[in-house]
């Protein structure tokens, strides 16, 4: 149970991992740059799974994406097919708790960027999207990478949304976090603490770095 529900976590973790990063890049850009109406509420509803129990996030995932959810409902009857209780839930709930995080250090690193760097390279004649790839990232890519990790380590250690959506299956959704679950329940301590001790050295190390790459950017 420990291998295949490493496995998946991997498989999961890297998937939402790369989603993340794209689009909350995507999405602390349009925060950090653009300037329009809702912008906070925006803001807000995407940093909302940061305080919002796991499970409710899960709850309300199932009334988007289950068979009978608002969005899931005609993904179903046109295809037959539901993203609940499959592995691709887990990457579902995985994202959606970790792009906060991804927002966030992204959207502040971004901002910290001194404009005038890119408004010299507007001038030089370079578009705006040449600006971001030659200016703005280089100069963002500390608070970008510590943003990448928090994301990693927190979709590694999701487990109430993805219970809520994608169950508990072993071998088919059931992540380390789950497994943990499983086993503690079962009575299986040793298990548990050896898959505890993976979580926890993963998130150690996740915090260490960001700890690094912030003091890094701090200091120029």
């Amino acid at each position: 149970m420990i291998w295949s529900a490493f496995k998946l976590s991997l498989l999961v973790v890297s998937i939402a991992t790369v989603v993340v990063g794209v689009v909350g890049l995507a999405f602390a850009f349009l925060l950090a740059k653009r300037n329009f109406r809702g912008k906070e509420l925006l803001d807000a509803v995407l940093t909302v799974p940061l305080v919002l129990p796991p499970t409710v996030t899960g709850y309300y995932l199932i009334v988007l994406l289950g068979r009978r959810g608002l969005i899931g409902n005609y993904v179903y009857d046109l295809t037959g097919w539901s993203v609940t209780f499959t592995w691709l839930g887990a990457v579902v709930a995985a994202v959606v708790v970790a792009l906060p995080l991804m927002i966030k250090a992204s959207r502040a690193s971004i901002e910290s960027v001194n404009p005038q760097y890119e408004t010299a390279s507007y001038v030089l004649g370079k578009s705006r999207l040449e600006t971001f790839f030659r200016i703005t990232l280089p100069l963002a890519r500390r608070g970008i990478l510590a943003g990448l990790i928090l994301s990693f380590a927190r979709a590694l250690g999701e487990f109430g949304a993805t219970l809520m959506i994608a169950g508990n299956i072993p071998g088919r959704t059931q992540t380390m976090p789950l497994a943990i679950y499983e086993a503690v329940a079962s009575g299986d301590n040793e298990q548990a603490g050896l898959l505890a001790l993976i979580l926890t050295v993963v998130s150690v190390a996740a915090v260490y770095l960001t700890n690094r790459l912030s003091r890094s950017q701090a200091y120029g």
